[in-house]
C-alpha cells in the first residue's frame, strides 16, 4: 500500500504537483552553467558521451526519418494533384520537415531513447551508493555526471535533427522517384525554392534547446531515484514523459517568438 501510494505521488498530473516539478529541475539546471565554465573539464567524458548519446542514435535515427519523409510526401502527392499543384509536393515536404517534423519527431525519438537511458544509468548509480563514494573521493558528481550528459545531448541532437532532416528529404525523394519519376535535380531545386533563412534559425535554436532539456531532465530524475530497481524504472519513465511535455512546449514558444519577428 506504501509503495501504491508512492506511485500516485509520483505519477500525479495536479497543477500544484507540475510546478513544483518544473521549479525542482529549474533549480537543478541553474547549477550547470557555473560549473560549466569551472575546472577541471571532463573533456574524455564529453566525447564518449558523444559518441554513446549521439552516434548510437544514428540507426534509429535513420529508419524513424526515411519513413517519415517518405510517408509524408506519398501523402501529399495525391492530394495536390487534386489542385493542379504536384510540383509544389517537395517544397511543402522540406518546409514541413525543417520546420517542425525534422526537429519535433527526431527530439521525441531521442528523449525516448537518450533520456530513458540517462535517468535509468544515474538512477542506477544513486541507488547502488555510486553517487555517494563519488562525493566522499572528491569527485563533483553533478560535474562529472550532469555537466558531461547535457552539453553531450546539447551538441548531438543539432547534429541529429539537421541529420534527420537530410534522410527525411531523401525519403521525399524516394517517393517522388517511385511517383513521378522525378529526377534528383528537380527534386533538390523545388525542394529549397521557397525555403529562407528565417526557416531554419528557430530549428537550430530549438535544437539546442531540446537536447539540453533531455538531458537535464534525464539527469534531474537519475538524481532523485530511489526505492532500488522499481525507483531506476520511474526514473527512466518520467524522464521521458517529462522531457517530451517540455519539447512540445519549446516548440510552441519558440515558433510563437520567431512569428513575431519574421
Amino acid at each position: 500500500m506504501r509503495q501504491l501510494g508512492n506511485a500516485k505521488a509520483i505519477f500525479s498530473f495536479s497543477p500544484g504537483n507540475i510546478l513544483y516539478k518544473i521549479g525542482e529541475i529549474s533549480l537543478f539546471s541553474f547549477r550547470f552553467i557555473p560549473k560549466l565554465f569551472t575546472p577541471p573539464f571532463e573533456g574524455y567524458e564529453i566525447v564518449r558521451q558523444i559518441y554513446i548519446i549521439g552516434y548510437k542514435s544514428l540507426p534509429l535515427v535513420t529508419i524513424s526519418s526515411f519513413i517519415i519523409g517518405f510517408v509524408m510526401t506519398i501523402h501529399l502527392i495525391p492530394a495536390m494533384r487534386t489542385f493542379g499543384v504536384e510540383d509544389m509536393v517537395p517544397n511543402m515536404s522540406a518546409i514541413s520537415i525543417i520546420r517542425e517534423i525534422g526537429p519535433v519527431i527526431t527530439a521525441l525519438v531521442c528523449a525516448g531513447k537518450i533520456g530513458s537511458a540517462v535517468g535509468a544509468e544515474i538512477g542506477s548509480m544513486k541507488v547502488t551508493e555510486q553517487i555517494d563514494a563519488m562525493s566522499i573521493t572528491g569527485v563533483d558528481s553533478y560535474r562529472y555526471l550532469v555537466v558531461t550528459r547535457v552539453l553531450a545531448t546539447s551538441i548531438s541532437l543539432p547534429v541529429l535533427i539537421i541529420y534527420a532532416c537530410t534522410i527525411a528529404l531523401t525519403g521525399g525523394f524516394v517517393a517522388e522517384a517511385i511517383e513521378d519519376q522525378m529526377s534528383f535535380n528537380l527534386f533538390i531545386f523545388k525542394s529549397f525554392e521557397f525555403i529562407y533563412f528565417h526557416d531554419i534559425i528557430p530549428t537550430l535554436i530549438k535544437s539546442v534547446l531540446f537536447g539540453f532539456t533531455i538531458g537535464i531532465v534525464g539527469c534531474y530524475y537519475g538524481f532523485k531515484t530511489e526505492k532500488g530497481a522499481l525507483g531506476v524504472g520511474k526514473s527512466a519513465h518520467l524522464s521521458v514523459v517529462t522531457s517530451s511535455i517540455i519539447i512540445f512546449f519549446i516548440d510552441m514558444l519558440v515558433v510563437e517568438i520567431a512569428h513575431l519577428f519574421y
